[in-house]
C-alpha cells in the first residue's frame, strides 16, 4: 500500500509540475491544484498505514490512529480550494482585461504600448 501511496503522490506532483509550467493560465490553475493534491496524500501518509485503529482513546485498545495528519489534510483542502478559487476568477479578470490568458510576455507588451 506504500508503493501505491508513494507513486500515486509521485505521479500527482510530476503532472502538476508539468502543467505548472505550461504557458497559459488554465493549466498552471489546475497543475497548482494538483501539486497542492501531491501535498496533501503526503502528509496523509505521514501519519503512516493503520487499519482499525481506534480514533478516541479508550481501554483494551493497543493502537490507534493518528488524528494529527488528517486533521491537517482537512486544513489543507479547505485552504487549496479557496486558493483554487480565487486563482480561478483572477485568471478569468487577467483574461478580460488583457484580452489573453497567455502568461509570459504580457508585462513585455505593456510596456511596448507605453512606448509608442
Amino acid at each position: 500500500m506504500e508503493a501505491l501511496f508513494a507513486t500515486v503522490t509521485g505521479f500527482l506532483a510530476a503532472s502538476g509540475l508539468y502543467l505548472a509550467l505550461r504557458g497559459r493560465t488554465f493549466p498552471v490553475v489546475v497543475g497548482l491544484t494538483l501539486l497542492s493534491y501531491a501535498v496533501n496524500l503526503f502528509l496523509f501518509s505521514t501519519g503512516g498505514l493503520t487499519t482499525n485503529g481506534a480514533a478516541v482513546i479508550r481501554d483494551g485498545v493497543d493502537y490507534y490512529a493518528d488524528p494529527l495528519p488528517q486533521a491537517l489534510v482537512l486544513t489543507a483542502i479547505v485552504i487549496g480550494f479557496a486558493m483554487t478559487a480565487f486563482s480561478v476568477i483572477l485568471a478569468m479578470r487577467v483574461r478580460g482585461d488583457l484580452g489573453s490568458d497567455q502568461v509570459n510576455d504580457q508585462r513585455g507588451e505593456e510596456s511596448k504600448e507605453d512606448k509608442s
